[in-house]
């Protein structure tokens, strides 16, 4: 077991955005809780959490390969649509204590599945990062006046007496 440091540095930090793993046409992996590994002479690896990946389309291989720095990778190959991926998907489930953080998380190689960031606040409604500022710029600038142009009105009239506003009838 080696240790990173000066020599081979490595570092594990919370990713700043969204990621997403796609294969073929179905993304198989979207998490906003990823963590970026970067080491000595490797390009940076997206780690995701088991509970965001879609384990159903993976299969455990056979195959384990040994990191001095990191400990033994478990490998899976993704089934899906006919199509696989072998070995397209490594983990590291007992990895050394300095490298901790990425117990159980999965990485997917990039020639085989394809790795993306995404802004969090198009694909989730539920985002933190929601921009408020275009709402408070159409609202009272407190002189009665609205501080932008109204938007464009979703009725051209309104309603005749009886009909309900509810699109749903309800």
């Amino acid at each position: 077991m080696l240790t990173p440091g000066p020599d081979h540095p490595i570092t594990i930090a919370p990713a700043k955005s969204r990621w997403r793993a796609r294969f073929g046409d179905h993304v198989i992996a979207d998490t906003a809780d990823a963590l970026i590994l970067r080491e000595a002479g490797h390009a940076p690896v997206v780690y995701f959490p088991r509970e965001d990946v879609s384990m159903e389309f993976f299969a455990r291989a056979a195959r384990v390969t040994h990191c001095p720095y990191k400990g033994d990778a478990a490998y899976f190959t993704i089934l899906m649509d006919g199509r696989f991926a072998e070995h397209a998907v490594w983990t590291y489930e007992e990895p050394y204590p300095a490298m901790e953080q990425i117990r159980g998380r999965l990485a997917f190689y990039p020639d085989k599945v394809e790795v993306y960031s995404v802004d969090d606040a198009l694909v989730n409604p539920r985002s933190e990062h929601v921009r408020v500022d275009e709402a408070v710029l159409h609202t009272d600038a407190g002189d009665g006046h609205s501080q932008r142009e109204h938007w464009t009105p979703s009725e051209d009239q309104p309603p005749r007496e009886g009909v309900k506003l509810n699109r749903l009838g309800l």
